[in-house]
This record gives C-alpha cells, sequence and structure tokens, in this order.
C-alpha cells in the first residue's frame, strides 16, 4: 500500500489548524507550532495517522463490509459523493437523518418507501391518478431520493463511518459510538479526538486537504476491494480443481477394479453336456 506523501499534505494545506482561541487543548499533542495567532499540525503526525487510518479501512472492505462516508459541509459534499461512489461506498452529504443508525430499520422503511413508488410509477399503477396526486408524489420521492438515495444498497448497519468534521457531524458520531461502530474522522485543532477510534489531525475546511486524505483512504479501500476479488477467484478456482477431482476418483476407481477383475470372469463358459438321446418311441 502507498504511504501518503509528506509534500502532498503540505502543498493541500492539511497544516493549517483553527485560530489560536478557538483551539481544543485535547488537540495539543498534534499541534506543531503556532503563527500570526494560528495552530499550524503536525503533519508527520497525519502522516503516520492517515496510513493507519488507511489499514485499517482496507482490512474492512476486504472482509467485504461497508464504510459509510459522512459530510454534509459545503467543501466537502462533492469530493465525499466522487470518492464513496468510486469504491461503491455508501454516503450522506445532506442533512444527517437523526436515528439513521440507532433507528435503522426505520431509514430502511423510508428507502423501500422510494423503491416501491419507483416500482408503481413503472408498471402504470399512478396512471389513473390526477396531474396533482402525481405530482405530490414524485415530489416526495425527489425528498427521499435527496436524502436517502446515495444509501439505497445499505441493506445493513456499516461497519465504520467516516468523518469530516466532527463538530458538524456530532450527531452521526453519537450515534455509531453508542453502537459500537468505529468512527474514522478528520479532525481539526478545534476538535474532540476524545470519542474517535481512528482521527486524523488535519484541516478539515480545505477542499484540497479533504481531497488529498480521501484519495489515500478510498485507494486502500480500492485495494481491499482488489484484494477481496482476487482471494474469491483463487476459492473458486480450489472449488472446482476439487470438485473435477471428486468426479474423477470413482472413474478412476472403476477402471481399476474392471483392470484387476479375475481372469476367470473372462474366461468362455464350457457348453453343457449332450442331452441323452430320447428313448426309443414306446411300441
Amino acid at each position: 500500500m502507498a504511504r501518503t506523501n509528506f509534500d502532498q499534505l503540505l502543498e493541500a494545506g492539511c497544516h493549517f489548524g483553527h485560530l489560536k482561541r478557538k483551539w481544543n487543548p485535547a488537540m495539543a499533542p498534534y499541534i506543531f507550532m503556532e503563527r500570526n495567532g494560528i495552530h499550524i499540525i503536525d503533519l508527520h503526525k497525519t502522516v503516520a495517522k492517515i496510513d493507519e487510518a488507511a489499514e485499517a479501512l482496507k482490512q474492512i472492505a476486504k472482509s467485504g463490509k461497508k464504510v459509510l462516508f459522512v459530510a454534509t459541509k459545503k467543501q466537502a459534499k462533492d469530493i465525499i459523493a466522487e470518492k464513496a461512489t468510486s469504491v461503491n461506498m455508501p454516503y450522506v452529504i445532506e442533512r444527517w437523518p437523526g436515528g439513521m443508525l440507532t433507528n435503522f430499520p426505520t431509514i430502511r422503511k423510508a428507502v423501500k418507501k422510494m423503491a416501491t413508488i419507483d416500482k408503481l410509477m413503472n408498471d402504470g399503477t399512478y396512471g389513473n391518478l390526477s396531474k396533482r396526486e402525481i405530482l405530490q408524489i414524485s415530489r416526495q420521492r425527489a425528498k427521499l431520493e435527496k436524502n436517502l438515495g446515495s444509501i439505497a444498497d445499505l441493506t445493513r448497519l456499516p461497519s465504520a463511518l467516516f468523518v469530516v468534521d466532527v463538530l458538524k457531524e456530532h450527531i452521526a458520531v453519537s450515534e455509531a459510538n453508542r453502537l459500537g461502530i468505529p468512527v474514522f474522522a478528520i479532525v481539526d485543532t478545534n476538535s474532540d479526538p476524545k470519542n474517535i477510534d481512528f482521527m486524523i489531525p488535519a484541516n478539515d475546511d480545505a477542499k484540497d486537504s479533504i481531497e488529498v486524505i480521501l484519495n489515500a483512504c478510498c485507494g486502500a479501500i480500492a485495494e481491499g476491494l482488489e484484494e477481496r476479488k482476487a482471494e474469491k477467484a483463487d476459492e473458486k478456482a480450489a472449488k472446482e480443481q476439487s470438485e473435477e477431482a471428486a468426479d474423477a476418483k470413482p472413474r478412476r476407481a472403476a477402471r481399476k477394479a474392471k483392470e484387476e477383475a479375475p481372469a476367470a470372469e473372462e474366461a468362455p463358459v464350457e457348453e453343457a453336456p449332450a442331452a441323452e438321446e430320447e428313448a426309443p418311441a414306446a411300441e
């Protein structure tokens, strides 16, 4: 797995924190210095944390589990949507629906409702409705698509959460903590890393900073998915070989038995003795 480059992080502005007066003391170990009233993040620690998080994400993807990406802030929305889609992972970029994790069955019902509307529209069931009713249904469908469309394929709780800006997404982090779902997050100097399992100290406001970190993390996920695919192909090949060997075994046994059959069985059968001459007909 390719390591994250220190110079890339520097160029993307990952080292710029918040104003000193807005800092959270819990981030002190990750602050390198203060310059012009702004905290500068120690990028050596950022590099190490990205590699740690990337390795964990790779293993989650390799095991076939899902990572839910969450970022509702303007500068992160498009990046999250693009990167999560590239590795076929669900994401939330609109308002976080409260209870999405802790009340997951209800969210699934809303997603199923969206699928039901699609089905009824396609089979002509709504053909007899008035224009106004169809418009209301279409608006409801559009609202569901906007809020839940990106998680339509999420049939069970995700195995991990990846969050950009833990302050803004505190509800999502809280729900994940309550359910014991590990949280990966980009954490700035104004945030508390206490409830984050895999924190990446970096600028969570700059678009370039978010993108360079997501490139590394999603690249690791892609590697995990490729390794899973390769393992499945190997398992399939091994299974086919095993089945072929199992089919060939009885055939070999039958052939061997035929070859070892006693010669006596192949010897010609002796003709029965000729029947005695018929007795002379009675006088």
